[in-house]
């Protein structure tokens, strides 16, 4: 099953938000409706960035990659270059 890794950012406060899933326009609506409560108080958001992979968890791996760097700078790269590179074997 394929999985989705997305990047959204608070229009509030301009900070990023990484997530892996199925159906990103679902998830980001989930976010923007405060059903998430690690994103409820930092809405509206605005969908940045997304990339397909093979399967959800190679997204996951993705996201969990992402977050370890902690880093803006590699963030935006990402969204810039419109593109993460593959993950993992």
């Amino acid at each position: 099953m394929e999985g989705n890794l997305y990047i959204i950012e608070s229009i509030k406060n301009k900070s990023y938000y990484i997530g892996s899933a199925k159906d990103v326009e679902r998830r980001v609506g989930q976010h923007n409706s405060g059903n998430v409560k690690a994103t409820k108080y930092k809405r509206p958001y605005k969908l940045v960035f997304s990339q397909s992979f093979n399967t959800i968890e190679k997204a996951r791996e993705a996201e969990r990659k992402i977050k370890k760097w902690k880093r803006s700078d590699f963030i935006e790269k990402i969204i810039r270059d419109g593109k993460m590179k593959s993950v993992g074997p």
